[in-house]
């Protein structure tokens, strides 16, 4: 066995369009392409692993042949396409709807740019535009399992919590009672929740956490990440490290406080307000008496918990890596476009400057405040005002 090292790895990042203008996820940025997700991920952030939704569209595949035609990428041995010192592995997002739930996300990973073109075709029949991302498909859950395993794939349900398209947050109140338990790789606890709340659900147990940023712009990628032992990026490498094969492993997940996440605390979308966690367990809004309730994360999951957070705490210290909570540069008062070019210009990667830099180096270019904010993060020090409703969280400064 070779020698092991930290790898970054984000592994839900959309594509907004081709390089030639096509939409392939609507609601993300249009300067989200195939080679610009993997040059971002190289060159600013420091992500060695990217998983890149999306490359099922026909149209995005045009695009990974150009890179790969030109020489500029190439097939990495071991699974993904290599750009400089980052991965890629090819991903898909799908949409299922069954009875008795609302539809949910699941992300389908495929080892070459051979097998998500197959992967595609079974695909292509059964959804009204294949070229999109994030559709729905006329197929069950289970079956989607059964064709992604033919094809050397791997499946992680989606932010699995969330009230939008979360398998246990919209469509199913255990994961069984969609998929085959033996067919996930892993589970993507999303935004708004973090390690210590999903060990409250005993079920999970069995599985890796994965904590990814679903990056709908640029500079989203490598909000949440998770911080592997790998011997190089690859996804065979990746795949060991979720069953924690050859020392291969999940060292740490580092993730949004959750928060920051913008379905932390439930919601009224008749009155537009949060409601206050005491009153999280009634079906009516305590200040104008609607139904009209978004259920935030936190308080599904003390729907679902057959733990105590101090039995989770415990099990956590048995079973799971640290959880590191993180502030992007972004969520941070007074980093504009124009302070975080200055900051990455002369500092380096995102992800150097928010885990490994002396906070003195850091002042020297953004001041002695951002500088202070910067370690208070890392230390979990800051206070934060919930997100909800869709509307992320934010900073309310230190205690």
């Amino acid at each position: 066995m070779g020698r092991l090292r930290t790898v970054y790895a984000d592994l839900h990042v959309h594509i907004g369009s081709t390089g030639r203008g096509e939409p392939v996820k609507i609601s993300a940025s249009r300067g989200l392409t195939f080679r610009s997700i993997a040059q971002e991920a190289s060159e600013r952030k420091g992500i060695e692993l990217v998983g890149v939704i999306d490359c099922h569209s026909p149209a995005v595949q045009e695009d990974i042949f150009e890179c790969l035609d030109s020489g500029e990428m190439e097939e990495a041995e071991g699974g993904g396409i290599r750009y400089r010192d980052t991965v890629v592995l090819p991903g898909c997002e799908v949409e299922v709807m069954e009875p008795g739930g609302g539809p949910f996300h699941l992300l389908a990973y495929l080892p070459t740019f051979e097998a998500m073109k197959s992967w595609t075709a079974w695909m292509a029949p059964r959804m009204t535009n294949v070229r999109l991302s994030s559709q729905r498909i006329r197929a069950t859950a289970r079956e989607l399992q059964e064709e992604l395993a033919a094809r050397g794939g791997l499946l992680v349900p989606a932010h699995i919590f969330t009230p939008h398209r979360g398998l246990l947050g919209c469509s199913a109140d255990r994961l069984d009672a969609r998929l085959d338990p033996g067919g996930i790789a892993a589970v993507e606890l999303g935004l708004s929740a973090d390690t210590a709340m999903a060990s409250r659900l005993g079920e999970l147990d069995a599985y890796a956490f994965l904590t990814n940023s679903d990056a709908h712009s640029t500079g989203m990628i490598g909000r949440e990440c998770n911080e592997l032992e790998l011997e190089k990026p690859t996804f065979e490498e990746w795949a060991k490290a979720l069953k924690g094969e050859d020392g291969r492993r999940i060292a740490a997940n580092i993730g949004l406080h959750p928060l920051l996440g913008k379905y932390h605390t439930t919601y009224c979308a008749s009155c537009r307000k949060p409601i206050k966690d005491e009153a999280e367990a009634e079906a009516v809004c305590p200040g104008c008496g609607s139904t009209r309730l978004v259920r935030g994360v936190a308080g599904r999951i003390s729907q679902l918990a057959d733990r105590g957070q101090e039995e989770a705490e415990r099990v956590m210290a048995k079973l799971r890596p640290p959880y590191r909570h993180q502030v992007p540069l972004s969520f941070f008062p007074g980093v504009g476009p124009k302070m975080k070019e200055r900051l990455l210009g002369e500092l380096g990667t995102e992800m150097s400057i928010l885990h490994r830099l002396p906070e003195e180096r850091i002042a020297r270019t953004a001041g002695e405040k951002l500088a202070r904010a910067i370690a208070s993060a890392r230390r979990g020090e800051l206070l934060f005002e919930s997100g909800s409703g869709g509307t992320y969280g934010r900073i309310l400064g230190r205690p």
